[in-house]
């Protein structure tokens, strides 16, 4: 099963809640003044968000229902999305619009044949407002099924001010600067980074952010493919790259021990937590979530980012996750259903999550002032600045087999390698062996 983690704890994204931003010109567009064309329908919507996300999304639906005068109702499906929305079709309750968190999983619906294209209105508002690599990867063979409403910045190294500052070190701008602070401040008492290696998933991230700025964007999109074998000389000298940092232990946090002992909150804890054994953790924006919700860390102040390096002669790469929208075809209310994406592609819907905090927008229409504080916008800034540069997640591409099993595939080869990186060839090779398994299905 695709395991779903691009919004994994940004249930606490929550930045600084301004809510008084401005936004686009006045506020959240609950749109009043709509023509309530679909008054007495109801919208069913499924997808992963649970507590805090939910209720954000929820005021997103809301200023639907005042705009159009349409219901909705929204169904937490857990972590399983297909899962679920499967026994739905096959139980004759299919929800109208689902938000589906991986690329593969949307292509896996399309194949199967229970999406309907996005209407034309839906398709110009992509065009008009979103790099082409969003609409790329919300369509199959040509068609556009996904509209992309949210998004993670998975290129963000998160780090304590006060302990750059006292090993009198500033954000670094290669990879290899990076590493040279990092010893700098672990002489200074702290170890340089803190490495959740007991998620498999955090170290596809470190892996994918070295091989797209290392390799570049078109062999990123080959090996995310495997139209390019996983014992390609790319993928050893970016396994290279990344043992240099695995293997120091200098570098981690309880070296490479500790760090197959830690998961992704401790991870944070161990930087921003009320005993700091580490100065510097590197995952997505929502690294500030737990920093802020649970160590009362204040964001731009006692937390901040800097942008994962680049890698030798290579640009800052900009890795995301997301949330695309689609319709299903077996959903009871097409019409309606249309007309939610049609509003979720404006930036009037985006500016309502962004005021709330939580929430980042590849729509570049999206006026940034609607953020509430200063780093959520710079991150915000950052993914849609990269243009079609920016790359999706590429274990979120790969069969579940390969790119999203707890103990096996990626996850499990790349663990075996943060405990041992003296072979990059041997775990090259691994890494085929298991890809071209699981892409075999």
């Amino acid at each position: 099963m695709m395991r779903r983690r691009t919004t994994l704890l940004t249930t606490c994204t929550a930045l600084a809640l301004a809510l008084g931003a401005t936004a686009c010109g006045g506020g959240p567009v609950t749109a009043g003044g709509g023509d309530q064309a679909l008054s007495g329908q109801t919208v069913t919507v499924a997808g992963v968000w649970s507590g805090t996300e939910q209720k954000n999304f929820q005021k997103v639906l809301d200023a639907f229902t005042e705009k159009t005068g349409a219901k909705t109702q929204f169904v937490s499906t857990g972590d399983n999305v297909s899962t679920v929305v499967g026994s739905k079709i096959e139980g004759g309750n299919a929800p109208d619009v689902v938000m589906v968190p991986q690329v593969g999983v949307l292509q896996q619906f399309a194949e199967q044949g229970w999406l309907t294209p996005l209407s034309e209105k839906t398709e110009k508002a992509v065009d008009a407002g979103f790099a082409p690599v969003w609409k790329k990867y919300g369509s199959v063979d040509g068609k556009l099924y996904g509209l992309y409403f949210k998004a993670a910045h998975k290129s963000t190294v998160w780090y304590s001010p006060d302990a750059l500052a006292q090993a009198g070190v500033k954000p670094p701008k290669t990879y290899d600067e990076m590493l040279k602070a990092g010893r700098t401040v672990s002489d200074s008492g702290l170890a340089a980074f803190s490495v959740a290696g007991q998620d498999g998933w955090t170290l596809t991230d470190w892996f994918e952010n070295v091989y797209l700025s290392q390799a570049g964007p078109e062999k990123y999109d080959a090996l995310a493919a495997h139209e390019l074998k996983w014992t390609d000389a790319s993928v050893v000298k970016a396994l290279e790259t990344l043992g240099k940092l695995f293997k120091d232990k200098q570098l981690i946090a309880g070296g490479q021990k500790g760090a197959l002992n830690t998961d992704f909150p401790g991870s944070v804890e161990k930087v921003f937590g009320p005993k700091p054994e580490a100065g510097m953790v590197y995952e997505g924006d929502f690294v500030a979530g737990v920093a802020k919700d649970q160590f009362g860390r204040s964001i731009g102040e006692d937390a901040d980012f800097f942008p994962f390096p680049a890698v030798g002669d290579g640009k800052a790469p900009v890795v995301s996750g997301g949330d695309a929208a689609v319709v299903l075809k077996d959903g009871k209310n097409q019409k309606a259903a249309m007309a939610l994406l049609e509003y979720l592609a404006t930036p009037e819907a985006a500016a309502v999550w962004a005021e709330a905090g939580g929430f980042l927008s590849p729509n570049k229409k999206l006026d940034l002032a609607s953020y509430g504080d200063d780093v959520t916008r710079a991150t915000a800034q950052s993914l849609v600045a990269a243009g079609d540069s920016v790359r999706f997640d590429m274990s979120d591409q790969a069969p579940a087999a390969f790119g999203g099993t707890k103990g096996a595939g990626e996850w499990k080869i790349l663990q075996d390698f943060l405990r041992d990186p003296s072979d990059p060839k041997a775990t090259a090779e691994r890494l085929e062996a298991a890809a071209a398994k699981a892409y075999r299905g």
